[in-house]
């Protein structure tokens, strides 16, 4: 398999601006060959100011950036990218205007069988994975599924959270949100990524990078927590 991901928990690391805190990771990651990289805005509601940011930062890295927003021809546009990257934001408004498009499975055939690299952030890693029911955000608008791009054969939480054991809040945590998603049937596994980690997908080989450690969530298992630099590649066996 050709696919290359870069999947990012954030987009911004506290004490540091958009994308400063895995710059070097998405230089190495695009490389020399791409030169222009497809930027998908869809899961925030500006989605001109998102790519001007996007834009800007992306022209400091040596690459230049066309938002698919622009182009009144979104799926012709996936078929030219060189790379892709989707930003931050709402994940429902994200893939409820990817189906909206028909870029779901533009999107994961050009990844999947052509090998042009993708690049995810927050919300843009939700929906490279199975499904986006480990999101963290609110349902503001229905999508026509849960089921996303499925790029890799688990699922992802962006900004895992760990419990603070001095906080007075009542509600549930993270981990038992995540522990409720697992007790229904045939769930896939969930890496929780905490800010500031990232996955590198090459082919069949999957390594955690970045500064903060994963933790992974199996169905009827242990939790399991894995340092920067940890070999993950066991994630994208299909038995998982």
């Amino acid at each position: 398999m050709k696919r290359r991901l870069l999947l990012v928990s954030n987009s911004t690391l506290h004490g540091g601006g958009y994308l400063q805190h895995c710059q070097q990771q998405i230089q190495d990651f695009f490389g020399k060959e791409v030169k222009r990289i497809l930027f998908v805005p869809y899961a925030l509601h500006d989605r001109d100011a998102y790519t001007k940011t996007a834009r800007d930062k992306f022209k400091t890295l040596g690459y230049e950036v066309d938002s698919v927003h622009e182009t009144p021809e979104p799926v012709d546009a996936v078929r030219k990218a060189e790379g892709i990257f989707i930003g931050g934001g709402n994940t429902f408004r994200l893939l409820k205007a990817l189906y909206d498009n028909k870029l779901v499975t533009e999107i994961r055939k050009r990844v999947l069988e052509d090998g042009i690299p993708y690049m995810g952030s927050s919300a843009g890693t939700n929906v490279s994975t199975i499904s986006i029911n480990t999101t963290n955000d609110m349902p503001i608008v229905y999508p026509p599924t849960f089921a996303a791009i499925g790029l890799v054969p688990f699922n992802i939480n962006p900004h895992y959270l760990d419990t603070d054991p001095n906080s007075k809040h009542m509600g549930e945590t993270r981990e038992q949100r995540i522990v409720q998603y697992h007790e229904e049937p045939e769930t896939p596994c969930v890496l929780g990524l905490r800010e500031g980690s990232m996955l590198l997908v090459e082919g069949n080989k999957a390594t955690l990078l970045g500064s903060t450690k994963a933790r992974l969530f199996q169905r009827g298992k242990q939790t399991t927590e894995y340092e920067p630099g940890s070999d993950l590649s066991f994630l994208l066996t299909d038995a998982q």
